[in-house]
């Protein structure tokens, strides 16, 4: 298994949409990665990078960057972004921690969350993507109105990242707590990753929100 995963980092690295820490792209993105002035959109450990696949073949005309640290996990969408000719998806390994050293202030339209780590342990409640200290750092990268998306099977990270918006005073666009039972569900929110089809073979409900500053 080590083996394959050191293979499998060495051809993360190799491919021409991946990158990492060593690549200053702050500001540069839409200029030197996909040479046009489209929107860019994040996906938050995006782990094989489904959703920005999904998003990219739906929105030919926005700009998606997966942001994760396991090349491993990433270089599965790297490659099948290669093999889709899928010019407008990108990775890049970096800790979310460093969100803001990698992209320039308001140079995001928007981010997708998709079934992070809930984090259950008190602890570790600073770690959660939707945290007070995560959602500083998107305030920074977003363009003004710019957008956050949470799809999680976790109530205590709904009810959480419910918690947040109140106190912060964003504003909520989009609240669904079970989407599958709604009349329809938009195409950005049928793209299932490897962790939705796990989760939802187990019936748990998938949680939706759409919020701003």
């Amino acid at each position: 298994m080590a083996k394959t995963k050191l293979k499998k980092f060495a051809a993360y690295e190799s491919f021409p949409n991946t990158y990492d820490a060593r690549n200053l792209l702050k500001g540069k993105w839409r200029s030197e990665v996909f040479k046009n002035n489209n929107p860019l959109i994040l996906e938050l450990a995006c782990g094989r990078g489904e959703y920005a696949l999904g998003l990219s073949e739906i929105y030919p005309d926005k700009n998606f960057v997966g942001v994760d640290v396991k090349a491993a996990r990433m270089w599965e969408g790297a490659k099948k972004a290669i093999e889709l000719e899928r010019n407008n998806v990108a990775f890049i390994r970096i800790q979310i921690d460093f969100l803001t050293e990698y992209f320039e202030a308001g140079e995001v339209s928007e981010i997708w969350i998709t079934f992070p780590d809930p984090m259950p342990q008190k602890p570790k409640t600073k770690q959660r993507l939707t945290s007070p200290p995560f959602l500083k750092r998107y305030l920074t990268v977003l363009e003004p109105g710019g957008t956050i998306n949470l799809k999680t099977d976790s109530d205590l990270l709904y009810e959480y990242t419910l918690e947040q918006i109140s106190e912060k005073g964003m504003n909520i666009i989009e609240n669904n707590n079970d989407i599958y039972t709604s009349d329809e569900v938009s195409q950005t929110l049928v793209i299932k990753t490897y962790y939705e089809k796990m989760w939802l073979e187990k019936g748990l409900k998938i949680k939706y929100l759409k919020f701003a500053f």
